[in-house]
């Protein structure tokens, strides 16, 4: 069934009359605003003329570049090694109360892990309250290590959660052929199952990837100087152009992973072809079942009991900071993220709706490129788009900048341009999966276009309405760099209080916000499993 045997002609949903045109502004309006301020990058690194290429062959520079692919190698290939084998664990074995261990294991996708990092450099250490518990002297837990440990532990979900779809859309039937054919467990894994889900796991590593390279609260906790923290660095020194050039650069890193990402999922043919008898065969651990447990119970104490314990500990009993008194924390902190984040949402919306609903119903490629021209936000790491637009703005735009220094425009602009495309997907999911001969039939009864659209179509789609716009809610919350250079002066939200926090090194002071933050962020998961068929 095609597209639109599934939900109908585009007329269905809109007026067909000047829609392509509609179409045509809408794409030449996103695509300016998405790419002008990234533009305007080049014109301020081109001011640096002969200095821009000293700048990037410099030995600080290069060790940064260095520095930064490493901790992506590092952390992508950690998560896979984690999030793969729990993916088969709660896919495939008959591990008791499995689907418990799979919602723990995906609610660290939850936690933002800049707070993980906060925890941990709180917790470890010969002064902190697990050296102090256990009456042993720990290491403190900072620089490349321990970031890459930090990460993984928050980024590992990813691929286990994509990793697991594909699981449950592997046809147990070749795998059951291959160990016919008596091939092992591994082997068959190795030349059936991997393949299959290779797709998967790339999906899941790619996300990892991008997430590390862009991440700029956890390195910035573990005293880790790479990309973001450089550019940062930069920008607070008001050497805008080296900030822009270091953009640049770190654009140009992230295509070499979209790139490299694209060429190893780009076979998927047959990846998902059977789904006759999902979940693939199931894995016989025998008695090794209950000791099998330890893996997942392992991370799920590393990456939810240990900052949870630490942040109850600070709200509890205190902790560093509170005899000094300087930060005092306000609700009207949080007021201000659930404001902006709560606008940023509802604006994703309209905007995405219907971008979401004509690329779902027609197959021109305007359609096409008017859907897929917001993933280019998305993929921009939010210290350089918070950037770009402060440059933009500042030097092209400057009532623009003036608006955004007085109000939340640019911060909830940003929060639009990186998340909307959460909205589109969800929207444009829920969209194809309405039947057309629904509107069809609204319509043989004499209700016009939008009125069987109001009546038929749009109660369907509300589901993923409200995912799209929860998403782009609890993502919002959680995001750090750009709302730390875009907010108005003296306005402050969970996050920038928490940096604030931990700049002045009074990590007490943050265990409400932080538990706010967790709490609210677990949202997010809770609407996510929710949408699971297990």
């Amino acid at each position: 069934m095609s597209v639109r045997e599934r939900v109908g002609p585009a007329s269905d949903f809109l007026p067909e009359d000047g829609v392509d045109a509609l179409y045509a502004v809408l794409a030449t309006l996103l695509a300016f605003a998405l790419v002008a301020p990234l533009a305007w990058l080049v014109v301020d690194a081109a001011g640096l003329g002969a200095e821009a290429v000293d700048f990037l062959v410099a030995s600080e520079t290069l060790a940064v570049l260095v520095r930064s692919v490493a901790l992506v190698a590092v952390v992508t290939a950690g998560g896979v090694a984690i999030g793969v084998p729990l993916a088969v664990l709660t896919v495939q074995a008959a591990i008791p109360f499995r689907r418990f261990w799979t919602v723990l294991i995906a609610l660290p996708l939850a936690v933002p892990s800049y707070l993980g990092a906060f925890a941990a450099i709180s917790a470890f250490g010969p002064s902190g309250p697990l050296s102090t518990a256990l009456g042993v002297p720990l290491p403190a837990v900072e620089g490349f290590v321990g970031a890459a440990i930090v990460l993984t532990l928050y980024t590992y979900p990813y691929i286990f959660l994509t990793t697991r779809a594909s699981l449950l859309s592997l046809d147990a039937s070749l795998v059951e052929a291959a160990r016919t054919l008596n091939c092992g467990r591994l082997a068959a894994f190795r030349r059936v199952t991997l393949p299959q889900i290779l797709p998967g796991i790339a999906a899941g590593a790619l996300l990892v990837a991008l997430y590390t390279l862009a991440d700029f609260g956890t390195p910035n906790f573990m005293n880790l100087e790479v990309y973001t923290q450089f550019i940062y660095s930069r920008h607070r020194a008001s050497m805008g152009g080296y900030a822009a050039l270091l953009s640049l650069q770190l654009l140009a890193v992230t295509g070499v992973i979209l790139a490299a990402e694209s060429a190893i999922g780009a076979d998927d043919s047959g990846a998902y072809a059977s789904r006759g008898n999902r979940g693939a065969a199931e894995l016989d651990l025998g008695a090794w079942r209950y000791p099998a447990m330890a893996l997942p119970a392992l991370v799920a104490a590393a990456a939810l009991v240990l900052p949870i314990g630490i942040f109850a500990f600070w709200l509890l009993r205190g902790g560093p900071g509170y005899e000094f008194a300087q930060l005092t924390f306000s609700w009207t902190y949080g007021w201000n993220s659930v404001k902006v984040s709560l606008v940023a949402a509802v604006a994703s919306i309209l905007v995405a709706l219907p971008i979401a609903l004509r690329s779902a119903t027609a197959d021109s490629k305007l359609s096409s490129l008017t859907a897929r021209v917001p993933y280019v936000g998305y993929a921009t790491p939010g210290i350089v788009l918070a950037i770009a637009l402060i440059s933009f703005t500042l030097n092209a735009a400057p009532s623009l900048y003036e608006l955004g220094r007085d109000t939340v425009a640019l911060v909830v602009f940003a929060y639009v341009v990186r998340f909307m495309p959460q909205a589109i997907g969800s929207i444009r999911t829920s969209t194809m999966q309405v039947d057309g001969r629904l509107t069809e039939a609204a319509r043989t009864l004499g209700r016009s276009r939008f009125e069987a659209f109001r009546a038929v179509t749009f109660p369907l789609i509300v589901p993923g309405i409200v995912t799209g716009a929860a998403l782009v809610f609890l993502t919002s919350m959680k995001e750090l760099p750009a709302t730390l250079l875009l907010r108005p002066f003296g306005f402050d939200t969970l996050v920038t209080f928490i940096w604030r926090a931990e700049e002045a090194g009074m990590y007490g002071q943050a265990a409400v916000p932080a538990f706010a933050l967790v709490v609210v962020s677990g949202l997010s998961m809770a609407v996510l499993l929710a949408q699971e068929d297990d």
